[in-house]
């Protein structure tokens, strides 16, 4: 029982009880306890009054009174009780009044003998548990605060020079626009602060709890509904490293190579259930995860493909090399290895079902994780798609700086996306208030200038886009020779390719009456400047006429991974008439393969037409002395495949009957036609 407690069953108050010689017993302690209870420290990882091996080094004996006090007083919400500052006051004059009266002093000791041994046997365990217990509170406050700042640790890890700036810029200056934040690619950090960590983690805390896996992930957070994780036989090497970049390849091992060509039969075989076969012997084989993914996602089975995609991710991130970083931006994965493709379709596939689950902010990150892996050459064409994410999840400031810093090289104006998208952000941004008004006007100058230019290149996105907004233009608008049909008409095909994947994504984002009244605004400004003959409109449509000429093949395989209709229709013919497998969507033609597919026996190499005949028959013949087709279940021999055939054509004789033919008749004495 504590001495607060003491004091309240005897109906006593703080202050007024005698004072003796071992009062100051509960505060200082002799060597033997305190190398039993180890140093005390503070909030800040330091000895209060001073730190080394030879003991606590107090210079005021009353500073370590204080500290127990705040021990034994309750917590109410999250804060310390006032009384502590009384504690502090009542123990500060503990000397004057010993000094002062010695007779009370022995009174007191009399009085207090027994209760005092008590307390203090109670007290010193009840002591031992809360030091311990704070010490545990400090080392998880100490982590957390970590982890808040574990962006700015890694960034000077990764600093080539590895020397401290003595004046440091800002962080937000010093991050490279490709950055990946670790927090933002957990969507539940999103989703906490629509909806409260209470709705969001409510039903996993005790799950996590009987969860073992290996390592922790940040692409996505194991399941207990998933398979043992055993591994598959997939690794990662580093290639090479040169101007500050690292080149990695994922690897197949043999028996992962064994589970790839079972795999790929049992895609050319249009059979699912092939698949989940070859996935109940190898649970975290990538290719066959992402392909039933997308067969759930056709029969609308959307937590099944989800939960699919990241068992996929699990399985890759499990794999990666040491110094392999999701957050640098320095590390490549080349697209035209087979190996590597996996990760860029898990990790689009991921971002698209983040985006639909109401989750922007994280699907932008994971779209700087794909673009980060290889911007030069950009194989999945996510340019096309990040100014979409980064005005949804409202992050305008990230837009406009992508802009500026790659306009110079990229050209980014020359995409429809980004001509619309950053005057957007510009406007947007100039409607917030918490900004200063110079900002604010300067912002709507720059958002003006930027969409004027835009119509003026593009003339031929404006009437779509006012149909999906459900918008009647004025007839000055509509009929007007620069607007009209004429100018999404006479567009180069590649271009209205890339109007129509902006418009069928992102034409949403301009149904508010404020940004269609600026927009309107802006329209007649560029009616007047071509009335007037201005140069530029010229210039736009030679532009126009010289580029766009045709799409490259990164973006035709964007748009079937967008599944956009309309921007699927405009897909020119060569592409459509191509099979597309989902888990490999229009390889490149410079494909580096590392393991070649062994070739697959067929009858028509044998010279065998008998065989062949029985397979179009049968399909699971196999001719003797060949091995059963790997994938299909059991297999018939020569001998076998025989014998059946000739009780099938019995089968079929005792059924039929010749008295069902009619004879010819007269008219047609050939009997053409009449036979049933």
């Amino acid at each position: 029982m504590s001495r607060r407690a003491l004091r309240r069953l005897r109906g006593e108050q703080r202050g007024q009880e005698p004072l003796e010689p071992g009062a100051l017993q509960f505060v200082l302690r002799d060597d033997d306890d305190a190398e039993e209870e180890g140093p005390k420290r503070g909030p800040g990882g330091r000895r209060p009054g001073g730190s080394g091996k030879e003991g606590v080094q107090v210079n005021n004996r009353f500073e370590l009174i204080n500290v127990e006090d705040l021990e034994d007083d309750p917590v109410v919400n999250g804060e310390k009780s006032d009384c502590v500052l009384t504690d502090a006051a009542v123990s500060g004059n503990k000397g004057k009044i010993q000094r002062g009266n010695p007779e009370t002093k022995r009174e007191g000791n009399v009085a207090k003998a027994a209760p005092l041994e008590q307390s203090n046997a109670s007290g010193k365990l009840r002591k031992k548990k809360k030091k311990q217990k704070n010490k545990k509170n400090s080392t998880g406050e100490a982590s957390e605060s970590g982890m808040e700042d574990i962006d700015r640790i890694l960034e000077r890890i990764e600093d080539g020079s590895g020397l401290s700036r003595p004046g440091p810029p800002p962080l937000s200056s010093r991050k490279h626009v490709l950055y990946v934040e670790h927090r933002h690619l957990n969507p539940d950090t999103e989703l906490k602060r629509y909806f409260g960590a209470r709705a969001v983690l409510g039903e996993q805390r005790p799950r996590q709890r009987q969860r073992v896996y290996p390592k922790c992930t940040w692409l996505t957070t194991p399941k207990s509904t998933w398979p043992r994780y055993s591994k598959p036989g997939l690794s990662m090497r580093l290639l090479e490293s040169k101007k500050g970049l690292s080149f990695f390849a994922f690897e197949h091992s043999e028996e992962y190579q064994q589970a790839q060509h079972k795999f790929l039969v049992a895609v050319e075989s249009m059979e699912p259930n092939n698949i989940v076969v070859l996935l109940q012997t190898s649970p975290y084989h990538v290719d066959s995860l992402l392909q039933l993914s997308d067969a759930c996602r056709f029969q609308e089975d959307q937590e099944m493909a989800r939960d699919l995609i990241e068992r996929a991710l699990y399985s890759m991130e499990c794999a990666f090399h040491p110094l392999f970083s999701l957050t640098s931006g320095t590390c490549r994965l080349d697209y035209r290895r087979p190996e590597n493709r996996s990760f860029y379709l898990a990790l689009y596939k991921q971002m698209s079902f983040l985006e639909k689950r109401g989750c922007p902010r994280t699907a932008l990150e994971f779209c700087k994780l794909i673009l980060s892996l290889e911007p030069d050459e950009d194989p999945l064409c996510m340019l096309l798609l990040v100014d979409h994410l980064a005005l949804r999840a409202r992050n305008y400031e990230y837009l406009i700086r992508l802009f500026q810093e790659w306009e110079a090289h990229r050209n980014l104006s020359q995409l429809p996306n980004f001509a619309f998208s950053v005057p957007l952000a510009y406007f947007l941004l100039s409607q917030q208030t918490d900004l200063p008004q110079h900002e604010l006007s300067s912002a709507r100058e720059k958002a003006s200038l930027l969409i004027q230019q835009a119509l003026t290149m593009f003339p031929g996105v404006l009437m779509p886009l006012l149909e999906y907004c459900s918008v009647r233009p004025d007839a000055s608008v509509s009929n007007h020779r620069f607007f009209g049909p004429d100018a999404e008409i006479s567009q180069p095909p590649a271009l209205t390719q890339l109007v129509s994947l902006y418009l069928g994504r992102s034409h949403f984002l301009w149904k508010e009456p404020a940004t269609m009244s600026w927009l309107e605004e802006n329209v007649r400004e560029v009616l007047q400047a071509v009335d007037a003959g201005d140069p530029a409109v010229e210039a736009c449509e030679n532009r126009r006429k010289m580029l766009y000429q045709r799409a490259p093949r990164n973006i035709h395989r964007h748009v079937i991974l967008s599944e956009i209709r309309e921007a699927v229709a405009a897909l020119p013919p060569d592409v459509t008439t191509q099979s597309v497998m989902g888990f490999d969507p229009l390889p490149p033609l410079d494909t580096i393969y590392s393991y070649v597919r062994p070739e697959r026996l067929s009858p028509v190499s044998h010279g065998n037409t008998v065989a062949l005949f029985f397979r179009s028959l049968l399909p699971n013949y196999t001719v003797e002395g060949e091995r059963p087709e790997e994938g299909v279940p059991g297999g018939l021999n020569h001998n076998q495949g025989l014998n059946r055939l000739m009780l099938a054509v019995r089968d079929m004789m005792a059924n039929f009957h010749f008295n069902d033919l009619e004879a010819p008749r007269e008219d047609n004495p050939e009997g053409e036609g009449d036979w049933d």
